[in-house]
This record gives structure tokens, sequence and C-alpha cells, in this order.
């Protein structure tokens, strides 16, 4: 999306003591994980499928099912046509071999949909694919056929009088601007030719949805979801599509409930539809919560103060693709340390379906290639899956610590700072008694056989005990 779209973060400090006792927070957990594959080929995915349902991921998201040019990774994100699934990552033979694989592993296949713009191309045009693709399609039939999800290749998708205006947005405060212009780059780009949802348009829409459906897809992530007006989006996605699917949608915002940007977009958003979405307010409250200045116990209960959405609407993450691979939002990049002390939370917490962003674009120097089998991101996902079902209760907060058990099968303690801590548990009917808790971080173990239990968690770390 493009940099102008998030507000600034406003910094939050709770002010309260640092030997404060948490609330007790409970809530039942059901989500599971998501891998996002991010620019990961269809037969990439395919081959890995094994070593994926084995870590524990049970949905994966891949790169938009459509045509496009380009080996960009934006280039995905620009579409050329619904009709077929061709571009550098795949086509329809590979996205299907994909799906098939990992459903035999027992995982879901998760796309991602771009619906509120055509791709920046050909000098401005607004007929898609153009006539050089029907050309192409019409000398290689029966290859063009082959990757058909649906419709009539000899015609058109969409023409000129299918789109809004042509402006770029110049306030993304508007929300008239932000969902009926163009997202563009500097000027003089003419940006992406923004769709107008008449009849047509949503009837291509709708077949497009259903046709992935057909195909086995179980989800949609929802691009650009905050420059498609709720009516639209609601008009595609009819109670027949989501029937048996995990829809959410991506609306960047920079803060929780009293942000303009969760005023004007993520609440109505939420509000219009019954979706779930990317909980950037989360985002941000670990972001504030583990700078120097934040405290761990803003995030004890953090829907409680706006700060994060209703766990059973919320896909959980201390990183998205937008973030590195674009400049507007790089300031939201945490450090490796912090980046990993935020996973644990998503993973340990009950509420909200978890997301593990492992890149392929190489960006930040391959920072996050291969972050799904990262030793740490095994044990995490593996902990979430030991203890999945099970309601949460705070143990201990302060400034730099935040502890919290997940029904007696598990105990999560997260340090910030510089220094080891000491947590003490009151165990007496919490805890199983003369069982070993294990940490799936470092493999320290503990028993408990009185009624307190002090627990060391180091400095700078997370540990994730589980009932052995």
């Amino acid at each position: 999306m493009n940099g102008n779209e998030m507000s600034q973060c406003v910094r939050r400090l709770v002010t309260q003591s640092a030997l404060v006792l948490m609330c007790s927070v409970s809530s039942i957990a059901g989500a599971d994980v998501i891998l996002h594959a991010f620019n990961w080929s269809y037969t990439d995915v395919k081959n890995k499928a094994t070593e994926i349902a084995n870590i524990g991921y049970k949905a994966v998201l891949v790169a938009p099912p459509l045509k496009s040019s380009g080996c960009e990774w934006y280039q995905r994100y620009q579409p050329q046509d619904w009709r077929v699934i061709d571009h550098c990552l795949g086509n329809k033979q590979s996205f299907k071999a994909m799906i098939d694989a990992l459903n035999a592993k027992g995982v879901v296949v998760y796309a991602d949909i771009v619906l509120n713009h055509m791709a920046n191309e050909r000098n401005g045009a607004t007929d898609f694919p153009g006539n050089a693709a029907l050309t192409d399609y019409a000398s290689r039939r029966s290859y063009w056929n082959n990757q058909k999800l649906f419709g009539n290749l000899d015609n058109g998708l969409v023409s000129p009088w299918d789109f809004h205006e042509a402006k770029c947005i110049s306030d993304y405060n508007n929300v008239w601007q932000v969902q009926n212009w163009r997202l563009c780059g500097p000027s003089p780009d003419r940006g992406l030719p923004d769709l107008d949802p008449n009849n047509y348009v949503l009837e291509q829409q709708r077949s497009y949805l259903q046709a992935l459906k057909n195909l086995g897809v179980k989800g949609f992530r929802v691009d650009a979801a905050k420059h498609m007006t709720n009516w639209h989006i609601n008009q595609i996605f009819t109670s027949t599509i989501k029937s048996g699917m995990h829809v959410f949608g991506e609306v960047i915002t920079g803060g929780g409930t009293s942000s303009s940007d969760y005023q004007n977009f993520l609440g109505p958003y939420l509000s219009a539809t019954d979706h779930d979405a990317y909980d950037f307010p989360l985002l941000n409250a670990m972001r504030n919560a583990l700078m120097p200045s934040g405290w761990m116990s803003s995030l004890e209960n953090p829907q409680a103060s706006g700060n994060a959405l209703p766990g059973h609407r919320a896909v959980t993450m201390p990183i998205t693709h937008d973030i590195p691979t674009n400049s507007g939002f790089r300031y939201l990049i945490m450090n490796p340390t912090d980046e990993h002390l935020a996973y644990a939370y998503v993973l340990g917490r009950s509420d909200g379906a978890p997301m593990v962003f492992s890149d392929k674009t190489g960006t930040d120097s391959g920072r996050w290639v291969d972050d799904y089998k990262q030793s740490d991101i095994k044990s995490m996902v593996f902990f979430h899956n030991r203890v999945q079902g099970q309601g949460q209760e705070g143990v201990w907060a302060d400034q730099c610590v935040l502890t919290f058990q997940r029904g007696k099968e598990g105990v999560v303690g997260i340090n910030k700072c510089g220094e080891e801590r000491w947590v003490k548990l009151n165990t007496s009917g919490k805890f199983y008694w003369y069982r070993t808790y294990r940490d799936a971080l470092s493999g320290e173990t503990f028993s408990i056989s009185s009624s307190t239990k002090w627990i060391r968690i180091p400095a700078r770390a997370a540990r994730m005990w589980y009932a052995d």
C-alpha cells in the first residue's frame, strides 16, 4: 500500500506501578496458525507441504492467483485478468497441485485477493487484459483454456467505463478519496486504475471468488480493503461464497480505536462486515510496549484499552509484507529480538489467528527468508498448538515483564529488559503438581510441589512452558 496511508503511531505510556498483579482475562482460542508464504512459487509451497504440516501450520496464505506480468513482488498486486492464473510464481495447474498437496497433509490454502484495482501499464490503459493478451489467448488457446477459472477469453474482462475517474489520492484521511480515487506514486505516476463496482464488475468478481473456492481455496485475504467501500465488499462476498471460508481484510491503521484511520476505516469495516481483519492496533501496541519507555503490562488486555481487535475477528502478527517493502511503513520494523518477543506473545496468547511471515524477496539482506522454519518459530507454533483451546489468565505484569498462563497446560513469560526476572506462580488449583513443565524454546524444566513456585525469565527473552 502507499506509504501515505499510515498515520504516525501515538506512543502510549501506561502509568501504573511496576508491582501490580495482572487481572484475570479468560478467553478461548480456536484459531490455527497461518503461514504467509510471501512471494513463494506455488510449486515451492507444494514441495514443502510435508514440512509445513509437520511444523504445525494449518493454513498457508499464497500469492494472488491471477494474470500479471513481471516478476517483482508488487506486480502480483497489479492484476491484468482474474479469469486465468498465470504469473511468475505459477499458473492454474501449479496452483491446484499445491492445494491438493497441502490438503493431503491437513493444511488449507488461503488466496490473496486483489479486487480494488487493475495494473498500471500500457501508458495508463483501462482495457484489460488488453489486445496483445487477447491475441495470445487466441493463438495459444489450449494453454490458456487450461489456466482459465471462468468466463470467455475471446472477450476482454473490463473496459474504460468500469473504472472511477483517474484522480490520485492526496488526502488519506478523506474516506471518499481513499475509496474512489487511485493509489499513485510520485507525480507524474497515473496510478492503479480504481474499479467502479457496477453490476458487471461485481458479477466478474463473484465469479472469480467462486471459481477459486471451487478449486479448493478455504480463505481469502482481501488486499487494499481500506480502498473499497463496505457496500462493494458485501456485494462481492455473498453468503454462498463466504460459507466455510476464512475471510479477512487488510485495513492498515496507525493505532487503536482512538486513531482517526481506525475510526474512518477499520471500525466501519468491522461493523459493516462479518469479516476478520489484520490486527494493526495490536501490532502498534506490541511495538509501543516493547520500546524502552513502554510497559509490557499494556499487553495484558489490550482490547479493553482499544488497542486490539476482538480475538475472534483478529489475524495477529508482528510484521506483514507491506512493512519492509514499503518505505512509508518501515518505521514499524522491530529489531530482531523485539520481533522474537512479539511472536512469543501472538503465538502464546489465546486471542487471534496468528500469522507467520516468511519472505522470498530477500529484502533486508534476506532477514525473513525461511522464517517459517527457524527454530524459535517452530517451537512457538508447537506451543500454540499444544495449548490451543485453553483459557488465558494473567500472572504478573510490569514495565519489563508480561506473564500469563494458558489453563493448567502452559505458562508464557516475556521479559523485554536487560536483566533476568523471577516471577512467582500461585499454584494451588491452577497448575499440575509433580508434573514437568518444559520450555518449548530452551528445553528448561520445572515442576510444582508447593503452593508457590518462582520461575526465571532471562533478559531479553521469552519462555513458553507446557505441561510435558
